[in-house]
């Protein structure tokens, strides 16, 4: 072999070495970049955005804390609430109102959003069930004892609207004891009736138990056995379209968690 051929054989080697060495860094930064890509996609994983909940009256103390602590346990996202009776929320939900997850305070109100065929696939979880109280002034001064007490003449005594989960659940009761109440007002959500105890336009309210407790020294409660007979379970669902769908279900998650219902439970709500 001539010296002039090895000399070419050699730089046509050095030439492929140099290809090699630069396919392989190429190579390199590809899987690096597939790499990163990989963890970008990862971190897309993270909880953001709005979840909007539609969340019975009853449900604002525990739900605003329950809200707050999924803020602080997913930094970028925000929960809002709208709360209400459970039969307005529910028509408004029907009728097209953006939403992400609804709570409601009884199966029929809830029944209205199944039907509509504009809850999620699933059957709505009861996350909870809450108890009717008699919620007097403080102190009692009408000394009210009983489902019976309120029928007396004299006493302004305000019931929910019977369409409203608490007025239909106080209906029962009330003819369950073959009792006629006629109130001075019938109220559109429960924390409507107990405001007007709270300032003094009304004697006496039947409302939940969890309403009075939140209420502190603003009212009395005052417990009555009818009400074992008209306990009301609370349904809890995914919307059809909802718009932040991963949030909303670990909202709902957090809801039903065992730290949920510590916050529940300690606002007197009763276990599912």
């Amino acid at each position: 072999m001539t010296r002039s051929v090895l000399r070419t054989l050699q730089v046509t080697g050095a030439a492929t070495a140099a290809l090699l060495v630069l396919s392989a860094c190429s190579s390199s930064d590809d899987s690096s970049s597939d790499s990163s890509s990989a963890g970008s996609d990862s971190s897309s994983d993270k909880l953001s955005g709005t979840v909007t909940v539609f969340a019975a009256a009853s449900l604002k103390e525990s739900f605003e804390k329950l809200g707050k602590q999924f803020e602080r346990e997913h930094p970028g996202t925000k929960v809002t609430f709208s709360f209400g009776g459970s039969d307005s929320l529910a028509a408004g939900i029907t009728g097209g109102a953006p939403a992400d997850v609804f709570a409601a305070a009884s199966p029929k109100t809830m029944k209205i959003v199944t039907d509509a065929g504009d809850a999620a696939s699933g059957t709505p979880a009861t996350f909870v069930r809450n108890q009717l109280e008699i919620a007097t002034l403080p102190g009692n001064p009408d000394k009210i004892d009983s489902l019976k007490d309120l029928t007396g003449s004299g006493l302004k005594v305000v019931l929910c609207d019977k369409e409203v989960p608490c007025g239909a659940a106080a209906q029962k009761a009330l003819d369950a004891s073959k009792l006629k109440l006629t109130p001075v007002s019938y109220e559109q959500d429960v924390k409507a009736a107990l405001t007007k105890v709270e300032l003094k336009e009304a004697d006496a309210a039947v409302v939940y138990k969890t309403d009075v407790k939140a209420a502190g020294d603003k009212v009395e409660g005052v417990d009555f056995p009818e009400s074992a007979d008209a306990i009301n379970d609370y349904p809890i669902t995914l919307l059809k379209d909802a718009r932040n769908t991963a949030s909303a279900k670990a909202f709902i998650a957090l809801v039903r968690s065992a730290e949920g219902q510590k916050v529940l439970t300690g606002a007197g709500f009763l276990k599912p």
